[in-house]
């Protein structure tokens, strides 16, 4: 009888794999070879999955994006509007060691897109749900009162998507600088200010 292989439990294995080897050694590491040999596999048997780099980070991101979704889609967001709408952001801020693992790849990922055109629809998809999340915080926020009449929303959803990748890049780049609650704090005197 053949043996029955579980190609979604394979995938994720690539997945880490991937992942250890852009944060140990960068994304220009990431070829199928090393990633074989990463996860003790034959570069033959990861091309069965994956022929090519492109293909592998291709995945790693798309990875990073359904990790990050199915976080923020099994939290519980009960309280007050400000509390809930702060925890759906620091879903997407590197607040533990797994989402600043996303982070990096990510971060390593987007260096690349910039000359790699292919890479540029994945990045675009990530940026948009960052995008998606603010634009319904600062919804949230809207239809409870705690946007302030004067605050044009878009612009409000804009401002708060680059204050989310800024925290992200700048804790990346100086992490002893901005602690989990350093960077909570951050974020919610910002929703805080939009109220006024």
């Amino acid at each position: 009888m053949p043996k029955i292989v579980d190609h979604g439990v394979r995938r994720e294995e690539i997945a880490e794999a991937l992942w250890r080897v852009v944060r140990r050694d960068g994304v220009a590491a990431a070829t199928v070879r090393s990633i074989a040999a990463e996860a003790g596999w034959s570069p033959s048997a990861l091309r069965h999955y994956f022929s090519t780099q492109a293909e592998l980070l291709a995945f790693a991101m798309e990875h990073v994006i359904a990790r990050a979704r199915a976080r923020i889609e099994t939290t519980v967001y009960d309280g007050p509007v400000r509390v809930a709408v702060r925890r759906l952001l620091e879903e997407l801020l590197p607040m533990d060691a797994e989402r600043r693992a996303e982070a990096e790849v990510w971060l390593q990922l987007a260096a690349r897109a910039q000359g790699d055109p292919a890479a540029t629809d994945w990045l675009r998809r990530a940026d948009d749900g960052v995008g998606e999340a603010t634009t319904l915080a600062v919804r949230a926020l809207a239809e409870e009162g705690e946007l302030a009449a004067h605050r044009d929303a878009e612009f409000e959803a804009a401002r708060l998507h680059a204050l989310i990748d800024g925290l992200t890049v700048h804790v990346l780049a100086r992490p002893e600088s901005m602690s989990p609650d350093r960077m909570s704090a951050v974020l919610a005197a910002h929703l805080e200010d939009l109220a006024t």
